[in-house]
């Protein structure tokens, strides 16, 4: 009979190149040599669906995640977590912002993590560039009065990186953050934010494409960030027409695609809208044009808070081709109050949580596992 610990390394090392990063941890746990050999990481883990990064325990104050793949729940004890609203995810790291309105950037399952300046604070004359370290510590300078409490959740709308940290130590941070919504980017070695000068309009979304940083405004105005003559954006793109009245826009970087989705809404009570269908768009910039999308073929889409993600279905079990997995945004901001899978091909919702995770709980968030 084979003695399943005295496998050679190399064996041992092509198995876990099929499995997800969970699953690394449960093989080390086996004898001695497995955790020798799972502790080389010679192979990045198999994909997986992103996790979905919900609130904090009231009791223990882990975080509580919910793997997609697996449908279970993980509990982690995080410390730089705690008392922290999250609002961003991109490249497998996370955006934090704690009651005195400063944020870091953290990967949860390395626990690397930035400290990032303070956000720019809220002004009643528009002026973005004061810091909130300048303003009343009771931080109601804003003519909505907002609490601390509050400006925790409403100070950022989006952030998102151009690049992993791990990777590229010249990354850039790019935020989405104010009363009406305004872009304004971090590099290491920064002291403060730089606010990107252009319209005071709501912008709705931000994406880093083919080395660029891509805005969208709630009037499906694109634009791109000029930082040769700026930072200033710059509209560029066709002309995308409303059509009815969608609630919040979406921009992907889908297989070198730049794409325009649109997330459209209604309202089953006062204050409360659910979402009703999406509207999948490729504005081609070069040839100043416009294509709809009926389908993605093999392809899931996640969508919300995070950067927008894209997975092949073929490669992962248990999740819904040509669909669109959302989740609500938080209080703080207008939006769809619900979470669920949109088929592209019957233009059906059906839920792929069990409970609704209202933003009062916690606004869930999209997180592609990045441990190493």
């Amino acid at each position: 009979m084979v003695d399943w610990s005295d496998l050679t390394t190399d064996v041992l090392e092509h198995i876990t190149r099929f499995l997800p990063f969970q699953d690394h941890y449960r093989f080390g746990a086996v004898c001695k040599n497995w955790r020798s050999v799972s502790k080389l990481r010679r192979y990045p883990p198999a994909p997986q669906l992103p996790w979905l990064v919900l609130g904090e325990e009231s009791e223990t104050k882990k975080r509580k995640f919910y793997s997609l793949s697996e449908a279970k729940h993980y509990f982690i004890e995080i410390p730089e977590l705690h008392g922290r609203y999250i609002c961003g995810s991109s490249h497998g790291w996370l955006f934090a912002i704690d009651i005195k309105i400063t944020c870091i950037l953290i990967n949860p399952f390395t626990r690397e993590c930035y400290e990032l300046p303070p956000i720019p604070a809220y002004n009643k004359n528009l002026d973005f560039t004061t810091l909130s370290e300048d303003v009343p510590s009771d931080y109601v300078e804003g003519h909505r009065k907002f609490t601390l409490k509050e400006m925790q959740t409403r100070s950022v709308f989006k952030a998102i990186l151009s690049h992993d940290p791990k990777e590229r130590p010249d990354f850039t941070v790019m935020i989405l953050f104010g009363e009406i919504i305004t872009p304004a980017f971090w590099r290491p070695g920064d002291s403060y934010w730089t606010v990107v000068d252009g319209p005071k309009c709501r912008f709705e979304d931000v994406l880093y494409f083919k080395e660029k940083f891509f805005v969208v405004t709630a009037m499906n105005e694109l634009h791109v960030v000029d930082f040769e003559h700026g930072p200033k954006l710059t509209e560029v793109g066709p002309e995308i027409e409303k059509e009815g009245y969608p609630r919040q826009r979406y921009l992907m970087d889908f297989n070198g695609n730049l794409l325009f989705i649109e997330r459209f809404c209604e309202y089953v009570e006062e204050e409360l809208s659910v979402t009703v269908g999406f509207n999948v768009l490729e504005p081609n910039l070069e040839e100043n044009d416009l294509y709809e999308w009926y389908d993605i073929d093999d392809y899931v889409m996640f969508l919300g808070r995070n950067s927008s993600i894209f997975v092949y279905s073929g490669d992962i079990p248990n999740c819904k081709k040509n669909g669109i997995y959302f989740t609500h945004v938080t209080e703080g901001f207008c939006g769809c109050y619900d979470l669920g899978i949109f088929d592209m091909t019957d233009k059906k919702i059906s839920k792929f949580y069990s409970n609704e995770v209202f933003p009062r709980v916690g606004a869930p968030i999209w997180l592609s596992p990045n441990p190493w």
